[in-house]
């Protein structure tokens, strides 16, 4: 996958412009195209996300991976912040790849805060249809990001992990645009949450890192009118996400719900090879779709 990707910037309202990678199948037709997106502080990169396009492009799919805003090698495309709220350059842009790149069936898969785009984008495609998606699978998806916040900053290695993470990307920020931005006081901050609060009062045009949490939260009915099929999974022992909360959804019948009792976060390994659980059935669900259009 990735000997065969090639890098791609996709263009959005308002100049917007996202980095991502496109790895076609080189040697006979794809069965499907699958875009992926990444979580908070991750990249196309990220092991997750190389180990399971790579799986499937063993199996005959191309591979789109995206980044967010400011993730990856992407700080200098747009002078903007990234912001969890920002689900409309999102949305335009796994348009743009699912409607334009191949005439197949696409699949979108999103883990942690990319499960959370998915599953909005799931909702707004009821308004803003996105022609060939076929399945959004959402693997370990934040829903109530202020719950996550303090699961993370109550877990030590997790929370020191995040931190230096997102520093990293704020110096890389400051260092491209230095007359936008001065985070010389948010680095001496320990706090995520305290960081977020002093990014959403400077600059945004947010009141409150409450409103902003609330901007992408997903609770109660917010999952009632997805316009297409999901693949909802989590595990009971995610330290970061509650399970609680997935049991408070009113989810449709095309929404499936799959809760493991071990997983953990994005993980979901098993065996000594380390394979995760969700690789043969992603290919097995992404095969039954496409058999049966052919059929159809």
């Amino acid at each position: 996958m990735t000997a065969a990707a090639k890098e791609m910037i996709s263009e959005t309202g308002g100049g917007v412009r996202l980095l991502g990678s496109y790895s076609p199948q080189t040697t006979k037709q794809p069965k499907g195209l699958v875009i992926f997106l990444h979580g908070w502080e991750g990249s196309i990169d990220s092991t997750y996300i190389v180990r399971i396009g790579g799986y499937l492009h063993q199996k005959g799919y191309a591979i789109f991976r995206l980044n967010f805003r400011d993730h990856g090698d992407s700080n200098h495309l747009n002078p903007g912040l990234f912001y969890a709220t920002l689900l409309d350059e999102v949305h335009q842009t796994v348009k743009q790849v699912a409607e334009n790149l191949l005439q197949c069936p696409v699949f979108l898969v999103g883990f942690s805060l990319g499960g959370n785009f998915a599953l909005r984008i799931a909702r707004k495609v009821s308004k803003d249809p996105i022609r060939n998606i076929k399945q959004i699978i959402s693997i370990s998806p934040v829903l109530d990001p202020q719950k996550a916040t303090e699961r993370i900053e109550s877990i030590y290695y997790i929370h020191r992990y995040f931190l230096k993470k997102w520093r990293r990307s704020l110096k890389k920020k400051q260092a491209l645009f230095p007359d936008l931005y001065d985070f010389s006081e948010i680095f001496k901050i320990n706090s995520i949450r305290k960081i977020t609060d002093v990014l959403i009062e400077k600059y945004s045009n947010l009141t409150s890192s409450d409103d902003y949490f609330k901007g992408y939260t997903l609770s109660g009915e917010d999952l009632k009118h997805t316009a297409i099929p999901v693949t909802l999974i989590i595990a009971a022992d995610d330290p970061i996400i509650p399970i609680e909360d997935f049991y408070k959804l009113q989810l449709n019948g095309d929404i499936n719900l799959t809760i493991q009792n071990y997983g953990g976060h994005n993980g979901f390994i098993t065996g000594i090879s380390l394979e995760r659980w969700y690789e043969g059935a992603l290919v097995a669900l992404f095969d039954d779709i496409v058999c049966n259009q052919k059929n159809d």
